[in-house]
């Protein structure tokens, strides 16, 4: 199972990932392990996640969220769309 992720940064940025255990990615993040954005922009907390069935559908996922505007992703994430 892998899980599509949104977390929010320090500076109110939102990071979009994919990863097979959410916390222990997230836990990566907080270390300043999780990749070169979240160690600059220091990620404070998950606000959004989904569960998808393998890496394929994910990743598809996760591209689409990508490709929304701020807007869009914090609609998402009080499940507005």
């Amino acid at each position: 199972m892998y899980f599509v992720y949104i977390l929010k940064c320090k500076d109110k940025s939102l990071y979009t990932g994919i990863t097979t255990d959410l916390e222990r990615r997230f836990l990566e993040h907080k270390a300043g392990k999780g990749g070169h954005y979240t160690s600059a922009k220091k990620a404070l907390k998950v606000v959004y996640s989904e569960k998808h069935k393998d890496r394929s559908s994910a990743s598809k996922r996760e591209l689409e969220i990508k490709s929304l505007d701020r807007k869009s992703k914090l609609k998402l994430i009080k499940g507005l769309i």
